[in-house]
């Protein structure tokens, strides 16, 4: 059975409701930043520029400024420019406080990654309680979730030696993982960090009884020892995988290598009833980071205006919790909150019963009122 058809005309602003999980912060920053946004092919121009336009509101009420300059990247960039990552939009994000990016088929990404060398992929997996039946789990197996996957982004098999070759067995083709130990260090470190600020849990993925040379257990153990609070579970990948489905409730953070990371943090998808549900962000040592969700292109639904921008605006939540504007990300995550709980569902959470079909713009327009309604019900004040 179909959802119920959206109309504006049924939506009403609750002003009985109260923020349960978000405790709003009441300070405004009165600070400046300038963003990139890249919203390359597919549905990512969609999810992009909604997301800018819920990011630029939430701006006016807590009285920072965001300025948007516009880059390339992908075939896009590749047909104007002659380049997957052009000089032009390098030139752009130099300087600028943040990257928003929306998908892209195929080249410039990890250009884009390398250059700043945003090694450190948070992947945040939480499950909204009102989403609780969209995952492929029972509830049970479900509820509370709130995984941290970290993966490490610009070394291993993604970048390793490639190519094509033949001999007298034939064509064969090869990618090389290769690893120093610095770069595991260095993202263990920062694991370990995320995990003492969590639930002091660090799980491990490795491949050790295939791929012996490249040591994340002892390495991440040896770094673990500055972090004595951390309890540290080396977990076999395909192991944690298959945990990740029986059990997702027993992990807290998960460290992972570009190539597992990439994989495991897919699953979350699954976890959490869908892929547009899920926003990541990736720093460089200097905190500069890249934004996005983890969705594709989606060229099936691009350009229909049925996107979930959902993912986007997580991650945009994860940017503003970077820079310090804690207020304005809760703000946003309550509203988010507030109209998932009232049954509205964007097409990939396949809306059941009484549960109300939205489309992109539409999820849009109601975040946008629960913001309004939270600035004034719960802050007393309602910034013009």
């Amino acid at each position: 059975m179909l959802g119920t058809e959206f109309s504006f005309d049924k939506f009403r602003l609750d002003e009985s409701s109260s923020i349960k999980k978000h405790e709003i912060m009441r300070s405004s920053s009165n600070q400046s930043y300038r963003i990139v946004a890249i919203p390359g092919e597919g549905i990512g121009p969609e999810v992009v520029e909604v997301s800018l336009q819920l990011l630029q509101q939430v701006a006016k009420l807590e009285k920072f400024t965001l300025q948007v300059d516009y880059g390339w990247l992908g075939t896009t960039a590749l047909k104007q420019f002659g380049s997957y990552f052009p000089q032009a939009t390098a030139e752009l994000c130099n300087g600028s406080d943040g990257i928003v990016f929306g998908a892209v088929t195929q080249g410039g990404l990890l250009e884009l990654r390398k250059h700043y060398d945003f090694f450190c992929n948070l992947r945040p997996i939480r499950i909204v309680d009102s989403l609780i039946n969209k995952s492929s789990l029972r509830p049970e197996k479900i509820k509370g979730l709130d995984i941290l996957v970290i993966r490490e982004l610009v070394s291993g098999i993604y970048f390793g030696s490639a190519g094509r070759g033949s001999d007298e067995k034939g064509a064969y083709g090869y990618h090389t993982m290769l690893y120093y130990d610095h770069e595991i260090r260095r993202i263990a470190r920062q694991a370990l960090q995320k995990a003492q600020q969590r639930r002091g849990k660090l799980t491990v993925a490795h491949k050790e009884n295939a791929l012996p040379n490249l040591p994340w257990t002892r390495l991440v153990q040896e770094e673990a020892s500055q972090f004595p609070d951390v309890v540290v579970e080396p977990m076999l990948v395909d192991n944690l995988a298959m945990q990740m489905v029986m059990n997702p409730q027993r992990f807290d953070v998960i460290l992972a290598s570009n190539l597992f990371g990439d994989i495991l943090s897919d699953i979350g998808g699954a976890l959490v009833g869908s892929l547009g549900l899920l926003g990541s962000a990736s720093l460089n040592a200097d905190g500069f980071g890249l934004y996005e969700a983890i969705h594709g292109t989606a060229p099936d639904i691009a350009g229909k205006g049925i996107a979930n921008p959902l993912g986007t605006i997580g991650a945009c939540v994860l940017m503003l919790e970077q820079w310090g504007e804690i207020r304005a990300a809760q703000l946003i995550m309550a509203a988010q909150d507030r109209v998932l709980a009232q049954g509205y569902r964007t097409a990939d959470l396949s809306p059941q019963g009484s549960e109300i079909l939205v489309n992109t713009e539409q999820l849009i327009q109601l975040l946008l009122a629960e913001i309004y309604n939270l600035q004034n019900t719960e802050m007393g004040v309602l910034h013009e």
